[in-house]
């Protein structure tokens, strides 16, 4: 099974940026759709952001236009870019493999966004 490293995770200010990265153990070519999904405190885990092997990409409402997905299948990473960040956002961010029906999950990575 894929292991998933989630990293750039931290504290910026409200209006920032930050850029997530997810590092796959395996080529990430395999997999047909990869995603981020965030979860706060005392909220369901919800979708932010997904690109599929083919390079579309599906983004939840409220971070289009701000968020971008994308991959980098030589280096087998995923990355979110993420501007405008409001405070709102503050959750811990997750990567998501999906293949063959089978879903795979790094372990998070914390974004808090406080001035």
């Amino acid at each position: 099974q894929v292991q998933l490293v989630e990293s750039g995770g931290g504290l910026v200010q409200p209006g920032g940026s930050l850029r997530l990265s997810c590092a796959a153990s395996g080529s990430i070519s395999r997999f047909h759709v990869m995603g981020w999904y965030r979860q706060a405190p005392g909220k369901q885990r919800e979708l932010v952001a997904r690109i599929t092997s083919g390079g579309s990409t599906n983004y939840a409402d409220s971070v289009r236009g701000r968020f971008t997905i994308s991959r980098d299948n030589a280096k087998n990473t995923v990355y979110l870019q993420m501007n405008s960040l409001k405070p709102e956002e503050t959750a811990v961010y997750y990567c998501n493999a999906q293949r063959g029906g089978i879903s795979s999950w790094g372990q998070g990575t914390q974004v808090t966004v406080s001035s």
